[in-house]
């Protein structure tokens, strides 16, 4: 049975990882004759993210000896991950794993070669969304498309899926947030076809734990450009 591995960068995620990994195995993937395969990647947490992980029956748990930052811990995820397919997962509760399966459909149908799942597919900004946020994720789109001449709605997803051996044909060197621009830029270059799927989301405020802010706007713009050609 071909698998699907679920790379899940964690840092100080006490709040919502048990909620999460419980998500992601009861998502049903028998329908598509798919296994899963869930790796955790605790980035040198400060909290207990790595022991509630831990004792999660069937869960891979790599712990970092220092905080690298979340494109180091999906780089370590990745070189961990056995299946077929591969998808980045968040560890916070914005993303439904119950989406998944149109992604995987979206895969296995032939309709691209890497899916990605959209927040913005059809609508406009999410509620509790923040306009700063809205406004930041969609112009990086425009950004992507002047880069990479892909045009998508949502480039900055947190749920990217691939076939794995694809994806571990490129070299990938950024630690950061900018992992997702770096992927983007070297999918794109290889002549990848992208496909969107729309997926739900549910945003979470700054103080509840947003990480991600206007410095990594400008740190996008310049991996693009870096990325572009090597």
């Amino acid at each position: 049975m071909p698998t699907l591995s679920i790379v899940i960068p964690a840092y100080n995620e006490e709040r919502f990882i048990g909620t999460l990994l419980g998500q992601i195995q009861a998502v049903d993937l028998a329908a598509l004759g798919i296994s899963k395969q869930i790796i955790v990647v605790d980035d040198c947490s400060r909290d207990r993210t790595a022991e509630i992980a831990g004792s999660v029956p069937g869960i891979t748990l790599k712990r970092m000896p220092v905080n690298g930052g979340k494109g180091k811990a999906v780089r370590a995820g990745i070189s961990l991950a056995t299946g077929e397919y591969l998808i980045i997962q968040d560890a916070d509760l914005e993303y439904d794993p119950n989406d998944y399966v149109p992604m995987l459909k979206a895969l296995l149908s032939g309709q691209g070669d890497v899916v990605y799942g959209s927040r913005y597919l059809g609508r406009g900004r999410h509620a509790n969304q923040s306009l700063a946020a809205y406004i930041g994720g969609r112009s990086l789109s425009l950004v992507a498309w002047v880069f990479t001449g892909r045009y998508l709605t949502d480039t900055v997803t947190a749920l990217k899926l691939f076939h794995r051996d694809q994806l571990a044909q490129i070299t990938l060197a950024t630690s950061g947030f900018e992992l997702d621009h770096e992927i983007t830029a070297k999918m794109a270059r290889r002549g990848a076809r992208f496909v969107e799927v729309p997926i739900r989301y549910l945003p979470r405020s700054r103080e509840e734990g947003k990480k991600i802010g206007l410095r990594d706007w400008f740190i996008a713009i310049r991996t693009f450009a870096r990325h572009r050609k090597g």
